[in-house]
């Protein structure tokens, strides 16, 4: 399937989800103390595992439709 077959949705979908993990995960451990620090990271690490089972994903060729 070519990139013009996909909707633009389709394809920028995981890209804006891993930014909004990641910005929402930025802003609250650095505003916040205690419990933020620990949903901040735990955030970051979030967008971080959906960023590395993309790649995965990708590289070896199965896609979800």
């Amino acid at each position: 399937m070519s990139p013009r077959d996909q909707g633009l949705w389709r394809i920028f979908r995981l890209p804006l989800l891993i930014g909004v993990v990641s910005l929402i995960g930025l802003v609250g451990a650095l505003l916040g103390d205690g419990l933020w620090d620990g949903l901040g990271a735990a955030l970051l690490a979030g967008g971080l595992a959906l960023a590395t089972a993309a790649w995965a994903r990708q590289r070896s060729g199965t896609r979800k439709t």
